[in-house]
């Protein structure tokens, strides 16, 4: 999307080899136009694909799942939580995942009644770095017969393998 690329030409800067920082529009500060903007594109990519809700990981995806599910109709969002609570369900599906930018093994969890058996998912997320994030979202879908059509991503750090380890379609 070349509204993001330009963002990121003029605000977003590496550090070091493996890192690109642009929390100052994208995910500490927030750029609305921008996101709204993409989530426009996210529809336009995927409503074919008739999503019923859009999936993310806690916390920097949700404002873009938010986006791409209002521009998609106002499809619900729901996203697997890196804590167990006191309020979660014992009924839940979960992933272990390792957080590439934190140094962190996380494990993700969602309530199972809120990823029905059948659901068509559209996944959304901000970075994929080595895939582990979106990994984790697949398997929490296939532990529920949720049906993904699709995955999108904000930043693909192309240098790294996790665009190479999703599967095609």
């Amino acid at each position: 999307m070349e509204a993001l690329r330009k963002m990121i030409q003029e605000k977003g800067f590496g550090i070091g080899h493996d890192i690109v920082k642009v929390d100052m529009f994208l995910n500490h500060t927030i750029d609305t136009k921008l996101l709204f903007k993409m989530g426009e594109a996210w529809a336009e990519e995927f409503r074919d694909a008739k999503p019923e809700l859009v999936l993310t990981v806690e916390a920097s995806g949700i404002a873009m799942a938010v986006a791409a599910a209002h521009a998609l109709g106002d499809l619900p969002v729901v996203f697997a939580k890196k804590s167990n609570t006191s309020v979660l369900s014992s009924e839940t599906v979960q992933a272990g995942v390792y957080s590439f930018t934190h140094k962190t093994q996380n494990t993700i969890r969602i309530d199972r009644k809120y990823l029905p058996e059948g659901t068509r998912v559209l996944i959304i997320d901000d970075f994929l770095a080595d895939g582990q994030a979106v990994h984790g979202l697949l398997s929490l879908c296939e532990q529920q017969k949720a049906e993904v059509v699709g995955v999108g991503i904000a930043v693909e750090k192309g240098f790294q393998e996790g665009g190479k380890k999703l599967p095609a379609g």
